[in-house]
């Protein structure tokens, strides 16, 4: 082995040394495979997938061009030889990247080896294995101090069950090549040991409804695969059997297990998912825990094992596949709910994975059309059986569509709608979900738009630059609770400058909004309706947002109602987070010098007033331009309302946060109140010609027809002379006759709401 002046320098190398010469000298016949062990490999890559991948090697291009990738990336690290240094990082720097690097490198080696059949892939993962068995149990705990449950390679136990899951891989590959002895030391003086630090001695971790658990969860039943350790197995599914815990949260937010509380890989498979397939933390660590899920139930139902996990709550997994890309947007990156990093998308490693094996195991020809976009495919059965149908030409293109998501384990607390139009140019994303667990944000009812993968009224995301050293080691920032959960940096409501449920999430995770109806069936009309009582008890609110064909528009609009009941009188924010450069405004504005934040506390403080007006008329028009695209807001407004232009940025000292921009409709004092806003796609800028085109909205004017508790109607009236009227019922039954009378005229219709094109107002 090749040893690299980092490795020279590992205080543990003469422990190794020592420790692969003694198996040298007690075994002359190092190489001889023992019997009895020809049962792998067998989690995610089985002898009969090695099989069938030899006799088509060379004739299945994209699973070959994959091949190719993995060997040539594992054969340079060979080269560089094997470097295990002593843990002192956080996420970013040398020794965290190091141990990531090595354990992606080892479950790759592995592969190769099975699929090559060189033995020198099997002995490189055999003497890292051994170099980590050498100096493991007398590891102390990571020396960074700053999780609830540190890890010993890694500063917090979530890496280290990372690297257990890779390296159970790397290890069932080459388990056959291994003698008796050499496997008897990796399991007793590393796997097993490594179990029991992520399960036993961090139960907080362990035992949780949270990420966190699923990746602990399928670390250890995964090496309890191969290691044919049942005890680890069973730890797995159904989690640590004892009464110690409290009724408290952990310091990261998620639940730890109390005493008849159920844990364990199967409880979070349970719990996590709706039946829609929608992962409660949100699609950003739905794609990072999708990975530890659909690689544990592979290796389940790949070892003959007694539970098939593919099979639970009506085969919920592989429906949470498709879920994960129905959220995300035209060019594949998924909407940054909750926490989440922006640009992570439909190309990341572990939706790979999660697309292969849920092909292999559904047959579902749309994922062949999401495999071809990404371009590789996984070293395995999944890998090969997924790129063997693209090669004999079965894909078919994945359509996404108008959607409604149910939220909670069974489905009834809340959830997500997605309005597209027919092209999939604009994508609609309305938020009524349950909190989220540590991970969600105070954001009910809020909303983001998209346009051909361009956002244009923002959702923030999370305040974190994941696996940047430089800021906060790779972790959360500070701003992330200050600003990121906070409401006011969603585009939703804010009572009196104070977040949903004042920001505490032992009341937010109580409580969920509620849908009112769904309905994506009509050719010029999709709506969606939810409320909240809870976010603010004394202010509940209803929001309903439609995707609307207005006669005479280019294309298809935004209408956007919120009611609000309330029998004191209040302030109501109400922001939108539109992002590029704002073009025009029909009212006029007073800079505010020198720059002050808009508030004290619960977002506030992180953002600039910049200026300051009040609406010229029943309708304040706000007009921006992004990525060559012009849009416009109408809104109605009252006399008395403010209009305030802000920027993020205030008391951030670290430059955190992005100094994105916002306008916020601002009404004081008011008990019930209505909000009533169009946004309307309708222009473009050439910049090459200099050229801007359908520069000016297409709406001449929006007002309230009519607002009682039972009804509301909207007119619409278009700079073309055309008009459209939308009608709302409180009755959300789709089966209800309505009838009313606005000007001596007549609308009748049934359902919840009736959007019809006029010659006339």
């Amino acid at each position: 082995m090749k040893q690299t002046p980092h490795t020279r320098n590992n205080g543990h190398l003469m422990k190794w040394f020592s420790l692969f010469a003694l198996l040298i000298m007690s075994l002359p016949n190092a190489e001889q495979v023992n019997a009895g062990t020809s049962n792998h490999p067998k989690l995610v890559m089985t002898q009969t997938d090695v099989q069938k991948i030899h006799q088509q090697l060379g004739n299945v291009p994209l699973f070959d061009a994959s091949l190719a990738a993995a060997k040539l990336e594992v054969d340079a690290e060979m080269a560089l030889g094997i470097n295990t240094p002593k843990p002192l990082d956080y996420s970013g720097g040398f020794t965290h990247e190091r141990h990531k690097k090595n354990y992606a490198t080892a479950q790759k080696a592995g592969a190769l080896y099975q699929i090559l059949g060189e033995k020198k892939y099997a002995v490189y993962v055999r003497d890292m294995l051994l170099q980590y068995a050498s100096f493991y149990s007398d590891l102390p705990l990571h020396p960074k101090t700053r999780s609830y449950a540190r890890g010993k390679i890694f500063w917090q136990c979530l890496n280290d069950a990372n690297w257990l899951v890779f390296m159970s891989q790397a290890y069932d590959a080459i388990y056959n090549s291994l003698t008796s002895a050499e496997r008897e030391i990796l399991e007793t003086k590393l796997f097993r040991p490594f179990a029991d630090h992520i399960s036993v001695a961090n139960p907080q971790f362990f035992n949780r409804i949270h990420n966190h658990s699923t990746w602990a969860t399928a670390a250890v039943g995964m090496i309890g695969l191969v290691m044919g350790d049942d005890e680890l197995i069973q730890r797995a599914l159904y989690g640590l059997h004892t009464d110690n815990f409290s009724d408290a949260m952990d310091d990261d937010g998620g639940f730890i297990r109390t005493q008849g509380q159920e844990a364990g890989f199967f409880a979070n498979l349970d719990s996590a998912f709706s039946p829609d397939g929608y992962y409660t933390e949100g699609p950003y660590y739905q794609r990072y825990a999708m990975y530890p899920f659909l690689v544990f139930a592979q290796s389940l139902s790949n070892a003959n094992y007694n539970e098939q996990a593919f099979d639970r709550n009506q085969g919920v997994l592989l429906k949470a596949v498709e879920t994960l890309v129905q959220l995300s947007d035209h060019d594949g990156e998924f909407f940054p709910l909750n926490d989440a990093q922006k640009g992570m998308s439909l190309l990341a490693n572990e939706l790979v994975t999660a697309v292969g094996i849920a092909y292999q195991s559904g047959q579902d020809l749309r994922l062949l059309g999401i495999a071809k976009m990404q371009q590789r495919v996984l070293l395995d059965g999944a890998g090969f059986a997924t790129a063997a149908a693209i090669a004999a030409k079965k894909s078919q293109p994945f359509k996404r569509s108008s959607i409604a998501l149910t939220d909670g384990s069974s489905g009834t607390e809340g959830g997500l709608a997605i309005l597209r139009d027919k092209n999939e140019s604009l994508a609609l994303v309305f938020k009524y979900t349950a909190q989220g667990l540590s991970h969600g944000h105070y954001d009910k009812l809020s909303f983001s738009l998209y346009e051909r993968g361009n956002e244009i009224l923002q959702d923030y995301g999370m305040a974190r630059f994941v696996n940047i050293g430089q800021k906060g080691g790779g972790n959360y920032l500070p701003e992330n609770t200050t600003w990121a959960k906070q409401s006011v940096a969603h585009n939703t409501l804010v009572v009196n400058e104070r977040s949903h449920f004042q920001g505490v999430y032992e009341i937010g995770n109580q409580h969920h909004s509620e849908l009112s109806f769904f309905n994506s069936d009509g050719a010029t009309a999709q709506v969606v309706s939810a409320q909240d009582r809870n976010a603010y008890p004394e202010s509940p609110m209803k929001r309903t947002m439609a995707l609307l064909e207005l006669p005479g528009a280019q294309t298809p609009v935004v209408l956007d109602i919120l009611e609000v009941q309330s029998s004191a009188q209040h302030q109501y924010d109400l922001p939108f987070h539109y992002l590029g450069q704002m073009i025009d405004t029909n009212f006029n504005s007073l800079p505010a010098y020198p720059l002050e934040s808009l508030g004290k506390d619960h977002g506030y403080q992180h953002l600039y007033l910049e200026a300051r007006g009040r609406p010229n008329s029943a309708n304040t028009k706000f007009t921006w331009l992004n990525s060559g695209r012009i849009f416009t807001l109408t809104s109605v407004t009252q006399t008395e309302d403010e209009l305030l232009i802000a920027r993020l940025g205030a008391n951030d000292p670290q430059f955190n946060l992005r100094r994105d921009p916002s306008f916020i409709i601002r009404r004081k004092a008011s008990g019930d109140t209505l909000f009533v806003n169009i946004i309307e796609p309708h222009g473009s800028y050439n910049a090459i010609n200099e050229l801007a085109t359908n520069a000016v909205s297409s709406i001449e004017n929006v007002q309230v027809l009519m607002h009682t508790q039972k009804y509301l109607a909207i007119g619409i009236a278009m700079r073309d002379g055309q008009y459209a009227n939308f009608y709302l019922s409180q009755d959300n039954s789709s089966e209800a006759t309505h009838q009313l009378q606005i000007d001596e005229k007549i609308v009748e219709w049934s359902g919840p709401f009736h959007f019809s094109q006029v010659t006339q107002p």
